[in-house]
């Protein structure tokens, strides 16, 4: 490409981030948009590294890396961002409730809101599924890769649900002490390995576990965690005890499933995956204002603007990338890093070069599926920012989020 050329995409650049720029508000608080963007985006990349299909004969089956390279451990310490989801989720959520309530406007149209702009993206991600498990099983592929794949793809709904609870029940949570459901994880937990207790009462902490950030996001919104203290020792406590519980308690070191562990931080959540939680959360807050300065910037606004105006496509159809790229790599063997078994650090440089093709195949499933997230209104992904300020101790006001 000619120096010319370079200087024309440059200027396009920079011209579309100053719209973007122009039309946010300017007590708008950006640095809640890029947490948002940071948590979305870390899922996505974890995913993608750590999970792999390797295909075994006429069979893909998942596997991990982790599991044969435990040096890789750290992987899912940067990469399992679900906490700082919750955090904004719930800060995000009460300050919208708030400011409802304020104008008028009464609960179940609220929560209407919400949840329409949640799930309607759903419907897309669960009808291509269905036409594609029935279309894969008519075509004689084994029932074992099928299953493999329609899990993979609808894996991430597991959180919505959990997200849409939280949602609703954020009038009873706008004022809990995230200590309290804190409490709930530590006695589930203590039941189940410290007493021999049923393994099912694991899945308490499903809503509890995710409740503790949540209701952190609340406090976030009180104006009760404005003070850089308050995130040192989230950021301190939290680490020094998730060290505990890994080393003198016996809890995974890794932050996500490994397939053939006898025991998953996340499936159900326990107390170690939590208080890491806790300690994201902490930093998160911590780096506020620097987001807020590095958000001045027209592009680096632009570029997290972007990603939240198509946070539930991506989330939602992030699997589905990686499928269809390994699928579709198939028709040329069994390719390094993409259907190979996932043992050695040859196979995580051969992942890593994979990325920008997952890039391209998710760029083309959001393209086709992002009027879901609209709500099929074509206008609003014009309107990039809508009024949100910076939370205040004692505010109610704030309006609604992208």
């Amino acid at each position: 490409m000619t120096d010319m050329g370079v200087r024309r995409i440059r200027q396009l650049v920079l011209r579309g981030a100053d719209r973007v720029g122009g039309a946010t508000p300017a007590d708008r608080d950006r640095a809640v948009d890029a947490l948002r963007a940071a948590a979305v985006l870390g899922v996505v990349l974890g995913h993608w590294l750590v999970t792999a299909l390797v295909s075994d004969g006429r069979v893909l089956r998942t596997a991990s890396p982790l599991r044969d390279m435990p040096w890789l451990t750290p992987v899912s310490w940067m990469f399992q961002t679900l906490a700082v989801f919750f955090l904004v989720g719930g800060h995000v959520a009460t300050r919208g409730y708030a400011s409802a309530r304020a104008r008028g406007v009464p609960y179940h149209r609220w929560l209407t809101g919400r949840l329409t702009r949640l799930f309607k993206p759903v419907a897309a991600v669960l009808g291509l599924w269905t036409v594609a498990a029935g279309a894969l099983l008519l075509s004689g592929a084994e029932f074992g890769t099928v299953r493999t794949l329609v899990k993979l793809a609808l894996s991430p709904l597991w959180f919505l649900v959990v997200f849409a609870v939280l949602t609703a029940a954020t009038p009873l949570l706008a004022r809990l002490n995230p200590l309290w459901p804190l409490a709930v994880v530590l006695h589930v937990d203590l039941v189940r390995f410290g007493l021999g207790g049923p393994a099912w009462l694991g899945w308490v902490n499903v809503a509890a576990g995710w409740m503790v950030p949540y209701t952190l996001g609340a406090a976030w919104t009180r104006g009760e965690l404005e003070g850089r203290r308050a995130g040192w020792v989230l950021l301190g406590c939290g680490a020094a005890a998730t060290a505990a519980l890994v080393v003198l308690a016996g809890y995974p070191a890794s932050m996500v499933g490994v397939p053939g562990e006898g025991m998953s931080n996340l499936d159900p959540p326990t107390l170690a995956v939590v208080i890491f939680g806790l300690a994201q959360c902490g930093l998160a807050l911590l780096l506020r204002g620097r987001l807020r300065r590095a958000m001045r910037r027209p592009v680096a606004w632009a570029a997290v603007a972007l990603v939240n105006l198509s946070a539930m496509t991506v989330f939602l159809w992030h699997q589905t990338a990686l499928m269809a790229t390994t699928a579709t790599g198939l028709l040329a063997g069994r390719l390094p890093g993409l259907h190979t078994r996932p043992d050695g650090l040859d196979w995580v440089g051969a992942r890593l070069l994979w990325f920008p093709v997952f890039v391209l195949a998710l760029a083309v499933c959001c393209a086709a599926f992002r009027s879901f997230e609209r709500g099929g209104d074509p206008g609003r992904g014009s309107r990039v920012v809508r009024a949100h300020r910076p939370s205040g101790r004692g505010t109610a006001a704030g309006a609604r989020h992208v």
